[in-house]
């Protein structure tokens, strides 16, 4: 009797204890975060100081290199206006000026020697041409490929863009034979004479660099093992083609040259790729804005000097944490039982399981906290199923406030076409209008439904069409295919008459006739295939997807984008839509919709 009284004291008094006084008893927690902390802390300032040096090194090594390759490319400028102050090119300039092609292979054969001289103080240089009004005047040496002019080039079109020289990314060389990739200096003519400096804009003289020897120039310093270097522009393309390996998704990710400030004497910054650390160093170049050298090397690569103390301080830490468990295992499996049938509860709740309740005899802190929990759980539920009512009433009213968006410009052209029509005295046309218009209301009210058959929708889309065909005479026809068996579908209202509207306002804007739409609805297995096309100017389909997912205030692209999110509200994630051109150059844009034949197969959307 008394062994029973003593036991159900303490086990009352263990009960009323709290979650402090028990915790207590697993110090060694305490012992384990400090151990961590110490050796984190040595580890790190190790490391920051390593890092230093190493950022200090690698970029030196940067600059340096970014340093040679400006100065060589600045040679090669210089090298071009010497050839330019030539008496050998002031005569070219001069025959250009009076339009004297007698004097070509003269003037060619006294350029070589300057040719010679230019490509002697440079070895790196490929190629020469000056292109000019009266011919074209290249070492001979060099096999010119005269299928390829620089008046119909991409270099020439560049600079009429710019106004100015410019230096080329690395290309096949279009103008000589040989496929040798070349980065190209652009230069425009210039004279002492400045009657001879008015025809300078005729002139142009193109250096080709070899893209080997410029690699070879700018990787000669940068020999430091475990990092790659690349020569990239302010886009992160290549400059001097190199094996980008893993790091083209790293260079080339969007913000990525967005780190890189103005400041020519270089920086750093450290990137996260994949769940990998990288350090990235640059250095821009001042012969071009936009170039840069970039070196990449992995986090860990850098803080490879690290691993000794890293393992040992691990090792370390492990052993005393190893102790301490041992310790403290049974002591935490009591204390903790509360907590941890707690923790099991909130896993289960993570699973959207909200049924599960906290039950326990103790009067304590976790009790306390799980007593709440149950509360926390009762209310959340309801807030959820509050939201949910919410949420169905605001999709519905967005739903019923984008249906409801039509183009004022339509209703105005219409009533001023029925206007124009009466006046003149074609009175068929205008009660055909009038009636086909009363029909699309019709058609667009549904009885307050927002989901129609397909039948209603291609009528509402065939009085839209009898409509525009009276306002633009002769300007298009349209073909209608719909089989049979989809016409009891379920589609959402006003939903394939923008797409018709899209290809009369954009794709035939510049026409006066010839005009064909394709309007085409099937089925391809579960879904529900729409797809429209026309034979007009097409479109940019890159940017018109851009217009529909960020909307301007343009109008460009609005009727589409009202379409997108409309299927948005309707369908969450169960729906496609594609923008594209067809074989004939025209707009196809084409939907694909789950079938639903009632409303009791539709379901809410899935976001």
């Amino acid at each position: 009797m008394n062994r029973f009284k003593i036991w159900t004291r303490l086990s009352r008094y263990v009960h009323s204890l709290s979650l402090k006084r028990r915790i207590w008893f697993t110090f060694v927690v305490l012992i384990t975060v400090g151990l961590m902390a110490t050796g984190s802390i040595a580890y790190l300032i190790a490391s920051k100081e390593i890092q230093r040096n190493a950022l200090q090194t690698s970029q030196d090594t940067v600059n340096q290199s970014a340093q040679i390759v400006n100065e060589r490319l600045k040679n090669i400028g210089i090298a071009v206006r010497a050839l330019m102050f030539s008496d050998a090119f002031k005569q070219l300039m001069k025959d250009v000026q009076n339009g004297d092609k007698s004097s070509y292979y003269k003037t060619l054969t006294s350029l070589q020697y300057v040719f010679s001289q230019v490509k002697f103080n440079d070895s790196m240089i490929e190629s020469i041409l000056i292109a000019t009004p009266i011919g074209d005047f290249y070492p001979t040496s060099s096999v010119r490929n005269q299928a390829n002019t620089f008046y119909e080039s991409e270099m020439y079109t560049q600079f009429q863009q710019l106004k100015r020289g410019f230096w080329s990314k690395g290309h096949v060389d279009p103008f000589f034979t040989g496929n040798q990739r070349v980065i190209s200096l652009i230069a425009e003519g210039v004279s002492d004479d400045t009657y001879l400096q008015n025809e300078a804009s005729k002139v142009f003289v193109v250096i080709n660099v070899k893209e080997d020897d410029l690699r070879d120039l700018f990787m000669e310093n940068l020999s430091a093992p475990n990092k790659r270097y690349y020569f990239v522009d302010s886009r992160g393309e290549d400059v001097n083609y190199a094996n980008y390996g893993t790091d083209k998704a790293l260079i080339q990710r969007k913000g990525f040259t967005d780190q890189m400030t103005e400041d020519r004497t270089g920086a750093y910054f450290f990137r996260d790729e994949a769940g990998k650390d990288y350090l990235v160093n640059y250095a821009r170049l001042d012969v071009k804005d936009d170039w840069m050298i970039i070196g990449v090397q992995d986090k860990a690569d850098l803080l490879a000097k690290l691993n000794g103390i890293k393992q040992v301080t691990t090792y370390v830490i492990i052993g005393f944490i190893l102790v301490s468990l041992f310790i403290a295992n049974n002591l935490t499996l009591l204390l903790l039982k509360p907590l941890f049938r707690l923790q099991k509860l909130m896993k289960r709740v993570e699973e959207n399981d909200l049924n599960v309740r906290f039950e326990s005899d103790y009067q304590d802190e976790v009790s306390q906290v799980g007593f709440r929990f149950n509360r926390m759980l009762d209310e959340i539920k309801q807030l959820i199923e509050d939201v949910k009512n919410r949420e169905s009433d605001k999709r519905k009213a967005e739903i019923k406030a984008l249906s409801a968006q039509m183009d004022p410009h339509f209703f105005y052209n219409t009533l001023n076409t029925i206007y124009c029509k009466s006046v003149l005295g074609e009175n068929d046309d205008v009660n055909e209008m009038i009636l086909a218009l009363s029909t699309m209301f019709q058609l667009s009210l549904s009885g307050g439904r927002d989901l129609i058959p397909l039948s209603d929708e291609m009528d509402h889309v065939r009085q839209y069409l009898a409509i525009q065909q009276k306002s633009y005479e002769q300007l298009f026809i349209c073909h209608i295919t719909v089989e049979p068996e989809l016409e009891a579908c379920l589609v959402p209202k006003i939903m394939i008459q923008p797409l018709v509207e899209n290809s009369i306002l954009h794709g035939f804007k510049d026409r006066k006739s010839g005009g064909e739409i394709q309007i085409t609805v099937s089925r391809e297995g579960e879904w529900l295939r729409i797809a429209a096309e026309d034979n007009g100017e097409g479109l940019v389909p890159e940017k018109l997807q851009q217009s529909i997912a960020y909307p301007s205030k343009k109008k460009h692209g609005y009727a589409l984008h009202n379409i997108f999110t409309r299927l948005g509200l309707y369908y969450g994630t169960r729906f496609r839509m594609e923008i594209t051109n067809n074989d004939v150059g025209g707009a196809r844009i084409e939907i694909w919709l789950p079938r639903y034949e009632t409303e009791e197969d539709f379901h809410e959307p899935v976001s």
